[in-house]
């Protein structure tokens, strides 16, 4: 019999990911997202429509699919925005987390069955740092409302742990990237300018603080991790990362070399992308992750910025040869 997943932000770059990950395992995929998202949508996992801001349903969802796993990936996620929607980004993002929580605890006490559940913590929980890597013991310092609402969701699935049993995961993630990122993120908003860059769409990129530094890895690389922290026989926190630092500065190194140009011809530092309160240095230890579940990053860092590249450039390809022709 088919063991059951059900994922929220199931259309995202991590879903979509994951919900490829769990079928090839033979797994029976459902997700659950807001009826405006757009995204990847998968045709063979079964899609239901909620909003993790109302929660009015998540409950029949639960009991409808049955899950044997829930991976809990559906957030207000951009962390700009959350400056401009702090309440938005809180309710989504933090108190969302509880409500998908009460409905798995409420299922749990009705059917007697166990689900066991995966929150999508972030590196960006560390915030103003204390040193350096981060662990799974490192305090927390948010620097921004989407920081504070996944702190909020991290100690919320611990409290569900402690205090119901429940088999229940964080995954304190790093930066990890992919062709699937969101337009907004700095490396998709990178590697897609210099593609057009490159083919004469576009004379300029405008950025923020480029000596900001990230632990970057590959999105298809983490979501085995998040598979493997349910897979083991018990339930605990992990951070997963690439175990590397690196600055804008140097992912525009990587990129823009690829395609043999050289950024700083083309880059323009803008007051208006920098935060009101930075995150300044992100690097990751994943040495738990190593010993306790086997994972460990497959693609360097130099890889993940040439497969961003190649993929923008094929579609910057196929934008010019519309515009040659004079389709919009």
């Amino acid at each position: 019999m088919k063991r059951v997943a059900l994922i929220t932000g199931i259309t995202g770059q991590d879903g979509s990911y994951l919900t490829e990950f769990l079928l090839e395992k033979d797994y029976e995929v459902h997700g659950i997202s807001p009826c405006t998202s757009h995204g990847f949508f998968n045709h063979d996992s079964t899609i239901h429509f909620a909003d993790l801001a109302d929660g009015t349903n998540l409950r029949e969802i639960v009991d409808s699919v049955k899950p044997d796993e829930v991976y809990h990936l559906g957030a207000q996620s951009h962390v700009k925005l959350s400056f401009e929607l702090p309440v938005r980004t809180a309710d989504v993002t933090g108190v969302g987390t509880t409500r998908i929580l009460n409905a798995i605890h409420e299922h749990q006490q009705h059917t007697g069955r166990q689900v066991r559940f995966y929150q999508a913590s972030s590196s960006e929980m560390y915030g103003k740092i204390v040193e350096s890597p981060q662990t799974e013991t490192t305090p927390f310092h948010p620097r921004s409302p989407y920081a504070c609402a996944k702190v909020y969701a991290y100690w919320q699935t611990i409290n569900y742990r402690e205090a119901y049993g429940m088999f229940a995961c964080n995954g304190i993630l790093f930066n990890h990237e992919s062709p699937r990122r969101g337009q907004a993120f700095v490396t998709r908003k990178i590697t897609q300018a210099a593609a057009r860059i490159k083919l004469g769409l576009q004379k300029e990129l405008r950025l923020g603080n480029l000596d900001a530094k990230r632990d970057w890895g590959f999105a298809g690389d983490y979501v085995e991790a998040m598979w493997l922290m349910l897979q083991h026989s018990e339930p605990d926190d992990y951070v997963i990362a690439s175990g590397e630092t690196h600055s804008v500065r140097e992912f525009l190194d990587e990129v823009f070399g690829h395609l043999d140009l050289d950024w700083q011809d083309y880059v323009v530092v803008d007051p208006e992308f920098f935060r009101p309160s930075e995150v300044d240095h992100l690097h990751g230890d994943f040495g738990k992750a190593r010993r306790v579940l086997g994972w460990e990053p497959k693609v360097s860092f130099r890889e993940l910025a040439q497969i961003m590249t190649d993929h923008d450039l094929v579609a910057a390809k196929k934008e010019k040869v519309l515009a040659d022709h004079g389709v919009e």
